[in-house]
């Protein structure tokens, strides 16, 4: 005779069946009140930081409305007065920014320099870092790290000076090809090899000082992954390809996503020094075009809109770069 049936509800177990795992106890929240007292201290050293940036970077965020408007800061007696006053004309600056032949040249040179340093001077201090990591005196090294940090505390009107007292017309090597008879070359004033003299200004000034993150992220390899791999027979390349570029890859891609986030600003000072002498056709970037068609110009509404522009960009290359870091099973600046 076989045995009833026995039926089981939607929330009774049958017999047989493994126990439900026991859920992990929920963590007691910690009053606000309490956390504040307990973290004052870490609190209070990231205070001032946090004011800087919110009066300098999150604050001026509100002053974008004017790329919606004509802007008359004598409006009113008062900046607020100015916003109450001004006439709202919707994309009209943007409109005047697109049709202007002035913003796409500089757009085009933007766009060319980033992509020349990125081949040219993003990788070199990763392989800086490499060679002083490699180091065995740290005597050595420690006194090529203060050679390389050294030029990124000069302000760009020394760098540009000792450029062209080396590369000028008047300087060191013009004067020795002189005095060897032969042409000067035309370095700081030629249209031709703007990008190429701009690139090495930029690598004198800032290579040394990109090593520091890559060296911190050398110093934090498991250096028995070395040893071992010099065990199994392994060379100096192998272990580089193998162990060191590995673990560099998380910050390379980090740093590779931010730089494209920042890909429309190359700088300023740079290249209003040397705007003059190599014209507005090569030297003129998104920057510098903002100072002279809207700074100079008291056309704020105009820069405005270009500053708004370029953060717009900046914002899709930044969540480009990142879903490509995940595909490719990286981390990216963020995560979900």
């Amino acid at each position: 005779m076989s045995e009833p049936a026995v039926v089981v509800g939607p929330g009774r177990a049958r017999p047989g069946d493994p126990a439900p795992p026991e859920r992990a106890p929920r963590r007691r929240r910690v009053p606000l009140g309490s956390r504040l007292r307990r973290d004052w201290q870490l609190l209070a050293m990231v205070t001032p930081g946090f004011v800087v940036l919110l009066v300098f970077s999150y604050l001026p965020i509100a002053g974008n409305v004017i790329a919606f408007q004509d802007y008359n800061p004598y409006l009113g007696d008062s900046p607020w007065a100015a916003f109450a006053h001004s006439n709202w004309i919707g994309f009209g600056q943007f409109q005047l920014l697109f049709d202007d032949p002035a913003f796409w040249d500089a757009f085009r040179n933007t766009l060319a320099i980033t992509a020349f340093q990125l081949v040219f001077f993003f990788p070199l201090p990763i392989l800086l870092a490499v060679m002083l990591h490699n180091l065995l005196s740290s005597r050595l090294r420690g006194f090529v790290q203060t050679v390389v940090y050294l030029p990124h505390f000069f302000s760009w009107v020394l760098v540009v000076s000792f450029f062209v007292a080396m590369l000028g017309g008047a300087g060191l090597l013009a004067q020795t090809m002189r005095d060897a008879g032969m042409q000067p070359w035309h370095v700081m004033t030629n249209p031709d090899t703007f990008i190429v003299l701009v690139t090495a200004e930029a690598v004198w000034k800032d290579v040394g000082w990109g090593t520091i993150v890559f060296l911190a992220a050398l110093s934090t390899i498991d250096q028995h992954l070395y040893e071992a791999a010099a065990a199994d027979g392994a060379g100096r390349w192998r272990r580089l390809w193998h162990i060191t570029l590995p673990g560099l890859r998380p910050v390379i891609v980090l740093l590779l996503i931010l730089r494209l986030g920042d890909a429309l600003s190359v700088g300023f000072e740079q290249f209003l020094l040397q705007r003059d002498a190599v014209g507005r056709q090569v030297a003129e970037v998104l920057d510098t075009f903002v100072y002279h068609f809207s700074i100079a110009t008291g056309n704020y509404g105009y820069g405005a809109a270009a500053g708004l522009f370029k953060a717009v960009v900046g914002l899709v290359l930044i969540l480009a770069a990142n879903r490509v870091a995940h595909l490719l099973g990286e981390r990216g600046i963020y995560s979900k």
